[in-house]
């Protein structure tokens, strides 16, 4: 009997370690643990308003020519030929639209414009040939400035390189405006964000003055000891009101990419 219940029991342990073991065979393979995510760095794109300021400087044409004049006081008006220049400083907006490689976009501005009016001048009075009377000559042109232009380049990553031209306009007068220049998007984190940057830019402006000026007030002639006399055209040749800005450029591009 004895041996009866021993051989029974060791059959039952045999079944169950089968039974055991086939379970065990049949249970999935423990799964590996995900592997860690890594967000892709944001590329960043020139795409976005942006708002920014300038500042500069101007050089107006130096390649004037004598004026004649006409009136209570006939003679000639001799410029030299030294550029005037002056301070330039103002504040921008426009927006940016990337396709690819290109961008384009429209900026307007508005500028303050120190450029020296006032110029040394020898004038030859009609009366007296051969006699010139020094003096200084004070243009009528505005101390101010704006331009809307359209912007098309090429942006190589953060760095865009860019033509562009449009409308000028002073308080008096308009004309037009071309020019290009290169833009940085400053490494991220330096102000915060990665959406400022910064440019270097040359304009060059013409308000076409002496076409429309026919007939009209140009500006005064004080000589040396005597009274401002009132300059009126015909103003030949005198191309002051043709200049060009060198400035460096800020701006925030609203949206970091």
């Amino acid at each position: 009997m004895r041996k009866c219940v021993l051989s029974l029991l060791a059959g039952v342990a045999s079944v169950t370690l089968v039974a055991a073991s086939a379970t065990a065979a049949d249970l999935p393979a423990r799964a590996a643990p995900p592997a860690p995510i890594i967000a892709a760095a944001p590329i960043f794109t020139w795409t976005g308003f942006y708002a920014g300021v300038n500042a500069g400087w101007g050089w107006r044409s130096d390649d004037r020519e004598s004026v004649v004049l006409g009136g209570a006081v006939p003679g000639t008006l001799i410029f030299d030929n030294n550029s005037d220049g002056g301070f330039t400083g103002g504040a921008q907006i426009g927006y940016n639209y990337q396709i690819g490689s290109f961008v384009i976009g429209l900026e307007t501005d508005i500028q303050w414009a120190d450029t020296d009016q006032n110029v040394d001048v020898a004038f030859l009075p009609a009366a007296t040939p051969g006699v010139f009377v020094p003096g200084t000559f004070d243009n009528n042109l505005s101390d101010w400035f704006g331009t809307v232009r359209a912007r098309a380049g090429v942006a190589f990553d953060r760095v865009l390189i860019y033509a562009t031209g449009g409308l000028a306009y002073a308080d008096d007068n308009t004309g037009w405006v071309v020019g290009g220049g290169v833009e940085w998007a400053l490494p991220t984190g330096l102000f915060g964000s990665s959406a400022v940057t910064f440019g270097l830019e040359g304009l060059w402006l013409n308000f076409d003055s002496d076409d429309d000026n026919n007939g009209g007030f140009v500006g005064t002639f004080t000589p040396v000891g005597g009274v401002a006399t009132n300059v009126f055209a015909p103003d030949i040749g005198n191309d002051d009101n043709e200049f060009f800005v060198a400035r460096a450029k800020l701006n925030f591009k609203f949206g970091t990419y």
